[in-house]
């Protein structure tokens, strides 16, 4: 998902590891599917809200840590893992190119290539998220963002360079 005015795209979980992830979190746990009766959980997987009557599961993901098997960067103490909502089958991905999930307060993390926190900026409203992300990627240290819950701290997901 991209925008021509600022160097951006949402990532959803890869598929790939969503496989993993069904079959055992990153806490090395296999997940419990349930029906979402009511809907409205944010999934990672295709950057939506789910459906009532959809099957999700709520899963351990240590983002960071799976980017930096990937490069081989080091987090050291800012790996972390935490819970996130996924669909408990394979689903199709993202539909659409808008930055899901801008509704809320959230948190845009930013990280350098060594995977160490190189600050943070809250985005209020909708309209923040530009501004805010072009201010991370201003910084050539920033090597991607982490898009977060402001409530819980939930990872949404991760925006890298394009």
């Amino acid at each position: 998902m991209t925008d021509s005015a600022t160097p951006r795209t949402a990532r959803p979980i890869p598929p790939a590891v969503l496989e993993e992830l069904r079959d055992l979190d990153d806490a090395g746990r296999p997940p419990v599917p349930v029906t979402d009766d009511e809907g409205g959980a944010p999934l990672r997987c295709c950057l939506r809200r789910s459906e009532p009557g959809e099957r999700i599961a709520l899963v351990s993901y240590a983002p960071l840590r799976r980017w930096a098997a990937e490069t081989g960067a080091d987090p050291g103490p800012y790996d972390e893992q935490g819970p996130v909502f996924v669909h408990a089958e394979r689903c199709a991905g993202p539909d659409g190119a808008d930055l899901p999930f801008t509704s809320s307060h959230r948190v845009l993390r930013r990280y350098g290539a060594d995977g160490r926190i190189l600050g943070g900026r809250l985005a209020e409203r909708p309209e923040d998220f530009p501004a805010a992300l072009a201010q991370a990627f201003a910084d050539p240290r920033v090597a991607l963002v982490h898009v977060r819950a402001v409530e819980y701290g939930c990872f949404l997901y991760e925006v890298r360079r394009d």
